[in-house]
């Protein structure tokens, strides 16, 4: 690596540069900074060392010069000047690091690894690391024994995901999507096992129809609160746009609960509105309850849900109001009325962009170029977020005084494996989960719910029964199979069994 050392004493310097040249970078120098910038300018460095305190030019001004010239090439400033004005100005001036005189080779050297090297220096360290930690996941993974286990799980997958995310070790990323696979495989024997129960018992972990009334109504009842509903937030997107809140609230409250099945949009999060079960709503509201294959939009009574079931925890004489978000326009606008808004002792954003992503990715190529995998699509995510009007909406309701929760209804996983499945015309169609009657399909990779109402379903006739695919599969069916199955993998889907789905963040952010 080329380094250019700018010092009107550099002949004083001289053994510093040979250490630097011992270390494998080469080193040029110059006494002044108006030669420099045509030096700059016709070769190429890798980084520049500039002394603050120079005669003529100082390191000041030349630094304006430099990133003129090259923008992007890294500046580390020396200097003796402990002023805090002329740290800011060189900050200001995007500085790469800042060295206090007298030097010490080492600093330098330290700067200079930090600058050039520090993405393969953390990226062999995130591999040891992950080597060092592979033993200790596999053991939890054989002593996985309730939700507890299985949150804390997903945690470490997620933090290990988004570590080895820019490793160029393809054998590590192989290696954390086998453990990812074994956990979902291990998840879905979890959830055949313990659901039907959870259904019935109080003891049950936080589902989809109790999270309301467990932890966010006590929150309502205390203070001001505003709560965002992000559909389909995974909670690896969550753990990526958490950095934008560290900033603004001092505490950050992190919990996890189970959505419930089918983990969809017309289930889940309707069970979150109404604080009820499906087959509970159907049986409560059947002016508002739709099956799969009724007409109309399954989620335009959330509302009405809500406000039910406000009445019926006490809450009914809050303030409230409830808004779904479908576009940025809608978005610009609430945000715009916010201080009408800010009247209410409790307000519901319901924002559906993520969802409406997703989708995309499969109807629209060039949001399907976008979004290539997690990593891309944790990335578009909190680009997003950064620059939505809701984020700039929380930080506003947060300095009136309001306590924010940020959740959803369901995640959702990248398909990979198709099902073979037949059924009648009066089959659903989603592809992670069918309702229907003459359902055929191999046994292997599918949860049976042959009683809804132990699923705590409702059934359009007698012989109805829902089939959930686990992990990474989705139902196809035989008529144009090759076509249907080469346009839906690789995209994103839910209403299945797996972790990426069922496990939904639920976060409290708030100044104490």
């Amino acid at each position: 690596m080329n380094i250019l050392w700018i010092d009107d004493e550099i002949e004083l310097l001289k053994p510093h540069c040979i250490f630097l040249e011992n270390k494998g970078y080469k080193v040029s120098t110059l006494n002044n900074a108006i030669d420099a910038f045509d030096v700059i300018e016709n070769q190429s460095f890798s980084a520049v060392l500039l002394d603050e305190n120079m005669p003529g030019v100082g390191g000041i001004d030349a630094l304006k010069k430099i990133k003129e010239i090259r923008p992007n090439l890294p500046v580390v400033m020396i200097t003796k000047n402990e002023e805090e004005e002329i740290m800011e100005e060189a900050i200001g001036r995007q500085i790469a690091d800042y060295i206090l005189k007298p030097v010490n080779p080492k600093q330098i050297l330290l700067s200079l690894k930090k600058i050039l090297s520090s993405d393969k220096i953390i990226e062999e360290k995130t591999v040891t690391d992950y080597m060092q930690e592979f033993r200790a996941i596999s053991t939890d993974l054989m002593n996985l024994r309730d939700e507890n286990d299985w949150f804390s799980i997903n945690k470490k997958l997620i933090y290990w995901d988004i570590r080895l995310e820019k490793s160029k070790e393809e054998s590590m990323n192989s290696l954390l999507e086998d453990q990812k696979s074994e956990a979902n495989s291990l998840f879905f024997k979890y959830i055949e096992n313990e659901y039907k129960d959870w259904l019935k018992s109080e003891d049950a972990p936080v589902l989809s129809h109790t999270v309301f009334r467990k932890w966010v109504a006590p929150e309502i009842s205390k203070e001001k609160t505003l709560l965002l509903v992000v559909d389909n937030l995974r909670f690896d997107q969550w753990t990526t746009i958490e950095p934008l809140f560290k900033n603004q609230f001092n505490s950050i409250e992190e919990r996890s609960y189970f959505s419930i099945l089918p983990s969809a949009t017309q289930y889940a999060r309707n069970a979150f509105f109404s604080g009820m079960t499906p087959l509970e709503m159907e049986k409560k509201f059947p002016e508002y309850w739709l099956n799969d294959t009724d007409e109309g939009n399954k989620n335009q009574y959330e509302k009405e849900y809500l406000s039910e079931q406000l009445k019926r925890l006490g809450l009914g004489h809050k303030k409230s109001k409830y808004i779904k978000i479908l576009n940025v326009d809608f978005e610009r606008k609430i945000y715009e009325d916010y201080n009408q808004l800010k009247k209410n002792d409790f307000i519901t954003i319901v924002y559906n962009f993520i969802d409406i992503l997703s989708h995309s990715k499969t109807d629209n190529k060039i949001v399907s170029e976008m979004i290539r995998d997690d990593q891309t699509f944790r990335s578009l995510t909190k680009n997003w977020f950064e620059n939505s009007y809701i984020l700039k909406l929380i930080n506003q309701a947060k300095e009136d005084g309001f306590k924010v929760i940020i959740t959803t209804d369901h995640g959702m996983i990248y398909i990979k494996n198709p099902i073979k499945v037949v059924g009648d015309k009066e089959t659903s169609t989603n592809l992670r989960y069918k309702l229907g009657r003459s359902l055929a399909y191999d046994k292997k990779n599918v949860l049976e719910a042959n009683k809804p109402e132990e699923f705590m379903l409702p059934k359009v006739n007698i012989t109805s029964k829902y089939i959930f695919a686990k992990e990474n599969y989705f139902f196809a069916y035989p008529n144009n199979y090759h076509q249907f199955v080469n346009y839906y993998k690789d995209t994103y889907q839910h209403g299945g069994v797996s972790m990426q789905e069922m496990i939904i963040p639920f976060v409290i952010l708030q100044n104490k």
